[in-house]
């Protein structure tokens, strides 16, 4: 049994494409304990080209209660929410996050300059040791200056839709700006995702690097780390809990034999 703790409904993720039945039917179908429900919550998007926006914080409350109610004893809910992170809008994250009730916050970075990764024509036109200091400089930049959240969400994001299929985000690439996010969420406390879309995206492409590099994870060990999550960024039912069973073996091959979960902003761990 496995706890997924990243996923994405219709009702209030605009880029996805399963309503809640879906995605507790998914769930229930693959052996997933309990679900976190992450919805994009993105402040002063500046992608003109992207729908992902803010929401109504309250209509989502009022959903998730019902939720919860429809699904009691069948599985469990976590209410999530995903924040896509600027410079600019760190302290309205911080803010957002103290005046709303929630189970497990991710933070995430999109971006590459002021397009998503997803639309940008660009990100993959910088060479690849360059693009990834910069991405991940960004992401060192976002865990030190928010401080309300639980989990650095998919930092293989601007590998995502790499053409080239043997990249990945290596650690030799940008130590000193991994080394820097490390100190900042193991000194706080905060939790690692193993993002598995971005593992299945690396499957499609046939590329010979699947799993997250391991000079990654290893330095994160080294430095400290213990927390890691498991999250499937679904946004559509066939992928929900995808790869769980590799990803954990791959983990305790690395000596990592928990990962983590929160509830009520609580940390909880299980064996995997």
């Amino acid at each position: 049994m496995h706890t997924d703790t990243h996923n994405h409904t219709m009702v209030f993720s605009p880029d996805a494409k399963m309503t809640i039945d879906e995605l507790v039917s998914s769930a229930l179908q693959r052996n997933i304990a309990r679900i976190g429900i992450t919805e994009h919550y993105e402040i002063d998007n500046p992608d003109p080209g992207d729908n992902i926006r803010t929401f109504d914080l309250q209509a989502y409350d009022k959903s998730f209660k019902e939720w919860a109610d429809r699904y009691k004893g069948k599985i469990e809910l976590l209410k999530g929410i995903e924040f896509g992170y600027q410079t600019t809008t760190a302290e309205k994250i911080d803010r957002t996050v103290s005046e709303n009730s929630f189970d497990i916050v991710l933070l995430s970075n999109h971006l590459f300059g002021d397009r998503d990764v997803y639309y940008s024509s660009t990100v993959y036109k910088t060479e690849r040791k360059e693009r990834h200091r910069i991405y991940i400089g960004k992401m060192a930049e976002m865990a030190d200056r928010c401080k309300n959240y639980d989990v650095i969400a998919h930092f293989d994001y601007v590998n995502r839709y790499n053409p080239v299929k043997d990249e990945t985000v290596f650690y030799d690439d940008c130590p000193k700006e991994f080394d820097a996010l490390f100190e900042t969420i193991i000194s706080r406390e905060k939790a690692l995702e193993i993002n598995t879309r971005s593992i299945e995206a690396q499957i499609r492409k046939s590329s010979s690097r699947i799993m997250p590099d391991r000079k990654v994870i290893e330095r994160y060990i080294e430095m400290g780390g213990k927390l890691i999550s498991l999250g499937s960024d679904s946004h559509s039912p066939e992928t929900v809990g995808i790869h769980f069973g590799n990803t954990a073996s791959y983990l305790k091959s690395l000596g990592i034999n928990e990962v983590c979960y929160f509830k009520g902003r609580t940390l909880f761990t299980e064996e995997i």
